[in-house]
């Protein structure tokens, strides 16, 4: 005779009508009472009435085996037979990281969330779960990085996987966002490092898979373009490129031809990166991932303004607006923002390009030293228009400044050449041919990885 009963959820072990925790025997004879049950209807070959009767005595303590069949007959799981709380607290807790983790995504980061997801990380570092305390520590990096808080995210992410490592095939958003946080606040050189690991890592597991390798080889290039060896970068995204005919995952190709667009974008070659980030915007549309097609829009436009198309670049910036919505994330919102004031400066609106760049700077915050450098560069640009002439000179210096020590090659040409301009058009003649003095000599400056980044 078999009664099921619903399964109940305790949030502690019970206690017997003395006071003290209930035993297994209390428990046992607890739930046949409740269901009915004689011990003899209990119980089954292997498992005696006579066993029973001891359990409950507290003579005995249940084979795992008897815990398993008694819990079956008494429609209670096994964990609660035996501690009286329906799931181990280890199970719990990760429920309760899986909850915080589903509210960052639906709702976005919030104190409540992060101070939550902090206690359960120390709860587990407490009890000796690596595992849980590995996966707050994540969830809390994640939500960093998405606020554009680089330091914060690096130390959490790091901090988790340090705890228990994580293989990048099967969280690869662990490892692409520790990379961008680190190429983001100024150190691609560990990005190339992280990424050059991963790859190692997923050619020893020897898994076949393709698609992984493909996507860790297209953040290594965007790595090693913010590094500035543009070289290296070719050369890993051929070595892709080769292989690509296997590849029918259509993310694949669209990360092909993004670091591609990308790569030749910081190149100059700026036919040949919209003809990439075309065909990879050709291939987001027929999914419904409007972030990413956002994000493409958004390159798309930068490469428009490099060709002087201002007509065709504001249309991307308006789809890129639209899809991002509301919720855009800190990264997405400053360099939304600093390439609609670039389009405004170069388009003479010098209010509108200010009013931008200041709201991507303030987006940016001191953790995105390269996007800083191109919102400053943007808000000179949009002060020289205003006539706010001593102001945009600061601007022009300190754009510069931080793109020198953390901008692409063609970044700091352009924004020297910009202030050049500036200073000759203020009758400071003296002034604009020492910046374009300056210009011309990181153009002839041979391309190293040095000078495109701190190690």
């Amino acid at each position: 005779m078999t009664i099921s009963a619903p399964v109940r959820k305790m949030a502690r072990v019970p206690e017997s009508p003395g006071g003290a925790e209930e035993t297994i025997g209390q428990r046992l004879r607890r739930l046949r009472l409740e269901r009915g049950l004689s011990q003899r209807e209990l119980s089954e070959p292997g498992v005696s009435y006579a066993y029973i009767s001891r359990i409950e005595g507290g003579a005995r303590r249940p084979s795992v085996k008897a815990l398993r069949m008694l819990a079956r007959k008494l429609g209670v799981s096994a964990d609660y037979l035996e501690t009286g709380s329906e799931i181990r607290a280890s199970d719990e807790r990760e429920l309760r990281i899986a909850d915080a983790e589903l509210e960052l995504r639906l709702t976005g980061s919030s104190p409540d969330t992060e101070d939550k997801l902090g206690k359960l990380r120390e709860e587990a570092l407490a009890a000796g779960d690596h595992v849980a305390a590995s996966r707050a520590s994540i969830a809390l990096g994640l939500a960093a990085a998405a606020a554009g808080d680089n330091r914060n995210a690096i130390e959490r992410l790091k901090q988790g996987l340090e705890l228990a490592p994580v293989s990048p095939n099967l969280r690869p958003d662990v490892f692409a966002t520790l990379g961008h946080a680190y190429s983001a606040s100024g150190r691609p050189d560990r990005a190339v490092e992280l990424f050059q690991k991963c790859l190692a890592e997923l050619k020893e597991l020897d898994a076949g898979d393709l698609a992984a390798e493909v996507r860790f080889t297209t953040y290594l290039s965007y790595a090693l373009t913010d590094l500035g060896d543009l070289s290296e970068a070719q050369a890993v995204l051929d070595e892709a490129l080769e292989r690509a005919e296997a590849v029918t995952d259509a993310y694949s190709r669209v990360r092909l031809y993004w670091s591609l667009a990308r790569l030749n974008d910081v190149r100059g070659q700026a036919a040949a990166a919209l003809d990439c980030i075309r065909r990879a915007m050709a291939l987001l549309e027929v999914t419904e991932d409007t972030l990413h097609l956002a994000r493409a829009h958004l390159l798309c436009a930068d490469i428009l303004m490099a060709q002087d198309r201002h007509d065709s670049a504001g249309r991307h910036l308006g789809l890129a607006e639209k899809l991002f919505g509301t919720q855009a994330e800190a990264i997405d919102l400053t360099n939304l923002r600093r390439d609609q004031a670039k389009h405004a400066a170069r388009t003479g609106n010098g209010e509108q390009a200010v009013s931008y760049a200041r709201a991507a700077l303030e987006s940016a915050g001191q953790e995105n030293p390269h996007e800083r450098g191109n919102a400053l560069w943007a808000l000179a640009e949009g002060l020289a228009l205003t006539g706010e002439t001593d102001d945009a000179d600061s601007a022009f210096r300190d754009a510069t400044k931080l793109l020198e020590e953390h901008g692409h090659r063609r970044d700091v040409g352009e924004a020297y050449r910009s202030w050049g301009k500036f200073l000759r058009r203020a009758g400071r003649e003296d002034d604009a041919l020492e910046v374009f003095e300056r210009a011309a000599d990181l153009a002839s400056e041979p391309l190293t990885v040095e000078a495109h980044g701190p190690r």
